[in-house]
């Protein structure tokens, strides 16, 4: 069966993006790029909350069609059109680009995805993220801390009564200092 992976970049002190929900401390350079596309590209499905969608939606489907865009951003822009999405979102009615829309997170509706075929479905945005690990939906997680204090903005992991225990199962430092932390969930858990 496939998995569910919650991936997400996270500054060291925990946030995903600042108060003005700006990202422009991430580190993507070429490399962890190139393999951020090569992780993306075996993925059977990419679910996003509204606020998600609406960021890669403004970009991608058409980031290819810039001559001057880098390989790594066209091979992606297509990556990302082609791939099966969903969007949660309450306000959408329809959404272009293969995305499928739902208004509420059903369980039984995300387990029988992920009991279909293909390769493990990948899960962005900290409140959907929230919302999925509510639901003891999450069997992974993918985590790129990038080197870079903020102080404040939107934590990855908001408060909440859950605790989980998890196995690292991969690490890997990239040469701008961005380290992956793969994390399976424990099957006791």
């Amino acid at each position: 069966m496939r998995k569910i992976i919650l991936m997400m970049s996270v500054s060291l002190d925990g946030y995903i993006e600042r108060p003005d929900r700006r990202i422009d401390w991430h580190r993507v350079d070429d490399e962890l790029h190139g393999f951020l596309n090569d992780e993306l590209r075996t993925m059977g499905a990419f679910i996003h909350g509204r606020v998600t969608y609406d960021l890669m939606a403004a970009y991608w489907p058409t980031a290819d069609q810039d001559p001057q865009a880098p390989p790594v951003i066209a091979d992606f822009a297509g990556i990302w059109r082609s791939m099966p999405k969903v969007v949660y979102s309450r306000t959408l009615d329809h959404a272009d680009w293969n995305t499928t829309v739902r208004h509420e997170v059903d369980p039984d509706e995300v387990r029988a995805m992920k009991a279909g075929p293909g390769g493990d479905i990948v899960v962005g945005g900290a409140d959907l993220g929230a919302a999925f690990r509510e639901q003891g939906l999450i069997d992974a997680y993918r985590v790129l801390v990038h080197p870079v204090l903020i102080g404040r903005g939107k934590p990855l992991f908001p408060p909440a009564d859950l605790e989980e225990s998890l196995t690292l199962t991969r690490s890997r430092t990239f040469s701008n200092g961005v380290v992956l932390l793969d994390y399976d969930r424990d099957e006791a858990a």
